[in-house]
């Protein structure tokens, strides 16, 4: 063994076999490719390598293993998956995957796939870059052949659950309460010296065990689950805070999309130029870094793109003179753009329209970012007694963790320093335009894709439509209860054929009824942008108060159902016949309100 001194966590021992790993061109790449991308640009000290990350979740993961008390052999596949698990990022983070989600036709295709999220770069690396090395397959540490032994690696390493024998090993590096996150909240907490929330790793890892084949968070006696508790929502409370303080800091956001703009503008020359774009791509998930990025850009991009690239490397970022956020835009038009910042080639459009439109009207050069919080947590489960259940049903602090990151939303207009007082003046006419456009869009969306967080929000309205009573100035509506009666009947409509693909959910039965990550998640986004409100209930099981959450529609999203439903008279059509034939079957409760408290609030 040798050791890697780390400044967080002192001496970090590494085996032969992961020094061999450390020693290849694809982990010496990481020494070069920030973890942060432009964040030093804002935070000086924020020049922090994916390398370090690398070695920093390996360290976490070992920590993980050992108090889990899992055998030699899974505590080296555990550390070697922490290890590579970054290994297919792209130089300067997640810029260049956002240029892909925006070019369609930028994607590398592999094996007849098309690749846009570091994961599967990360997969296809590991898979297929060490087993061929003879000092690393003669290494005596791989228990097993070479081939298989990293391609369950490189599920370990992406969080791959399915058809992997010990689920928990994935776990382990990629879940909600993770070695991964742990690390690069610790991590970049430190290199910025943003220290906005506590992340107790010894108390997170001694609160972790294995119960039913998965990890799930808790403790042997009241107060050991209490403290298990308390230490997962300090680890979300940083979560929520690295997104308001580092990735939504506006000139960490300004670099980004100087940067972001830029590349477009060198791929897409280099795609008139007849050269083969989609192998380029490639080469900056498997062999460039940071510096051979700009490098590129410079060499391909247009005036205006190798100018960004000038003032990126002497720091003169554009100045944002308009931020808009969840506080100063309405229920419907955060509810738009949050689906717009989800489809990429609708965000490309939004934005470049926008910017165009500005610059237009005020005869100044100005750039559009829409950028949403990502990764919510969605599936940490706990262990509470002999019950097993989710971490936000036991948390109503971590429930309203989980709306706090969904609700974030930031759209900046950046232009010159000199054109700041201009600019800053017009914010309102940016708003109407704002307004004004993001419904277009989203008929532009649907025309090519489905929205099925649209399609979840018309089950919503359906129900309320069906249940609404209304009698003396008061409105009688439908409250559903039972989150899991709500995946169950979602499934079920996605299983009617006109249906399949507004509904496109991929559910699993690993809690016992069939669930969906994204379902979870689109139903905190309807929660989180003002369309659906969320009521907290409790009720006795044996012996113990629980939590659960009702759901009601609100007045602005019966507004923007209405709205958007005459693009899905069919599809409505269905839903509305469904739920007839099966009202007795859905749980429900009743809230009355005044009519005039119930009156449509969007302009």
């Amino acid at each position: 063994m040798s050791s890697i001194i780390d400044p967080i966590y002192g001496h970090v021992r590494i085996s032969g076999l992961e020094q061999l790993i450390i020693n290849t061109p694809q982990m010496a790449r990481l020494r070069r490719v920030q973890q942060l991308g432009l964040a030093d640009l804002a935070f000086p000290g924020a020049n922090h390598t994916r390398f370090e990350h690398s070695v920093g979740t390996l360290f976490i993961a070992d920590k993980i293993a050992r108090a889990l008390a899992l055998s030699e052999e899974e505590i080296v596949k555990v550390r070697l998956a922490g290890l590579l698990h970054d290994i297919g990022h792209c130089a300067f983070s997640h810029v260049v995957e956002s240029v892909l989600k925006r070019n369609p036709g930028f994607q590398p295709v592999l094996n007849g796939k098309k690749f846009i999220r570091h994961e599967m770069f990360t997969r296809h690396v590991v898979s297929n870059s060490f087993h061929t090395r003879p000092e690393i397959a003669a290494n005596a540490e791989l228990f097993e052949k070479p081939e298989s032994f990293f391609l369950e690696i490189a599920k370990m390493a992406t969080g791959d659950q399915n058809g992997v024998p010990k689920p928990y090993l994935a776990q382990i590096i990629s879940d909600d309460i993770d070695a991964d996150r742990i690390d690069f909240l610790l991590r970049d907490s430190y290199h910025t010296g943003v220290e906005l929330g506590l992340v107790d790793v010894d108390q997170i890892v001694g609160s972790l065990s294995i119960n039913n084949g998965r990890i799930v968070l808790g403790g042997s006696l009241s107060y050991d689950e209490d403290m298990a508790l308390t230490a997962a929502e300090s680890m979300l409370i940083a979560r929520a805070h690295h997104y308001s303080a580092i990735i939504h800091n506006p000139k960490t956001q300004g670099a980004r999309v100087m940067l972001l703009h830029a590349l477009e503008n060198a791929l897409s020359n280099l795609e008139a130029a007849g050269k083969d774009v989609r192998a380029q791509v490639l080469d900056f998930f498997i062999s460039y870094n940071d510096g051979d990025l700009l490098n590129f850009i410079e060499t391909y991009g247009n005036k205006d793109a190798k100018k960004l690239i000038m003032n990126i490397r002497s720091g003169a970022i554009c100045t944002a003179t308009a931020r808009f956020t969840a506080r100063n835009l309405n229920p419907r038009t955060r509810m738009a753009l949050s689906t717009i910042a989800r489809n990429g080639v609708a965000k490309k459009t939004f934005e470049y329209e926008l910017s165009k439109r500005l610059g237009k009207k005020y005869g100044v050069s100005v750039l559009v970012d829409l950028d949403v919080a990502g990764g919510i947590p969605k599936s940490t489960r706990v262990k509470i007694g002999d019950d097993e259940g989710f971490f936000y049903d036991e948390s109503a602090l971590a429930n309203g963790l989980v709306r706090a990151i969904s609700r974030q939303i930031s759209l900046c207009v950046f232009g010159r320093p000199d054109d700041n007082k201009l600019l800053s003046q017009a914010s309102h006419d940016f708003l109407l335009d704002i307004e004004n456009l993001s419904p277009r869009l989203l008929h532009f969306i649907r025309s090519d894709d489905n929205l099925p967080i649209e399609g979840l929000l018309l089950v919503f309205y359906s129900a309320h439509r069906m249940f609404r009573k209304e009698a003396d100035g008061r409105i009688t509506m439908p409250r559903l209860r039972n989150i899991a009666k709500i995946y169950r009947l979602v499934g079920e409509l996605g299983g009617i054929e006109r249906l399949r693909n507004l509904f496109d959910y991929k559910f699993h039965d690993r809690y016992g009824f069939p669930y969906s990550d994204r379902l979870f998640e689109d139903i905190q986004l309807l929660v989180a942008m003002g369309m659906v409100d969320e009521d907290l209930r409790y009720f006795e099981k044996n012996g113990r108060w629980k939590q659960r959450y009702e759901y009601v529609l609100t007045s602005n999203g019966l507004g923007y159902a209405e709205m958007i439903s005459p693009a899905y008279q069919n599809e409505l059509k269905i839903i509305d016949e469904y739920l007839s034939v099966n009202k007795h079957s859905i749980p429900r409760d009743y809230v009355t309100v005044a009519e005039r408290r119930y009156k449509k609030q969007i302009r």
